[in-house]
């Protein structure tokens, strides 16, 4: 995909006065790039759409309007860009509890380690590589950006609806697995394309 320029941006007072009909409009766009994963974890699978989005939102939410910090956004998002052959997800772990926010993400520790958030298509497994900094010994993140890399064995898998395609984690204190609905494949589907 191609990354995001300040070309891309809607300029800031004409998007502060439309954000409404945006935001209705990446809600259509994000449904079938969501998948539930057990009743805690949930992946967004980002691309050029969802991530110029949050861009916006950011310069309008923070009153952005300096060049260079723009630039800075934008560097920022278009990090979490999918590269050629490449998913890219952003991982929520949803805790609704507050008072046991620290415990329950506590008992996850691990969870962005090799192996555990996989992509099974068909026979293949794809591992989901994390980006490295959102969590340490003593604390986890919320929020975790993953990518699996898509042979071209994969791609061919994830287009042919006999083969079951699904989202799993298997982490000691969290077991979960979600189908990949056909909307969501054809959402992949049209990124790993462009």
């Amino acid at each position: 995909m191609q990354p995001l320029t300040i070309n891309d941006l809607v300029p800031f007072n004409i998007y502060a006065e439309s954000y409404k009909q945006a935001r209705q409009h990446i809600i259509a766009v994000k449904a079938p790039r969501r998948v539930a994963v057990g009743e805690s974890i949930s992946f967004l699978f980002e691309n050029r759409q969802t991530l110029l989005y949050q861009v916006q939102e950011m310069l309008r939410v923070e009153h952005i309007t300096d060049s260079r910090k723009i630039q800075d956004e934008l560097d920022t998002y278009n990090e979490l860009l999918p590269g050629p052959k490449e998913l890219s997800a952003t991982m929520f772990i949803q805790i609704t509890n507050q008072a046991n926010v620290k415990n329950q993400l506590d008992l996850l520790m691990g969870i962005d380690e090799k192996n555990v958030a996989v992509l099974r298509l068909g026979p293949l497994v794809v591992s989901g590589l994390f980006e490295q900094g959102h969590s340490n010994e003593d604390k986890i993140s919320a929020v975790h950006f993953v990518r699996f890399q898509i042979t071209d064995e994969a791609l061919e898998i994830l287009k042919d609806p006999q083969y079951a395609a699904t989202l799993s984690i298997n982490h000691p204190h969290y077991k979960a697995t979600a189908p990949l609905q056909n909307e969501t494949r054809d959402a992949l589907l049209n990124d790993l394309s462009t």
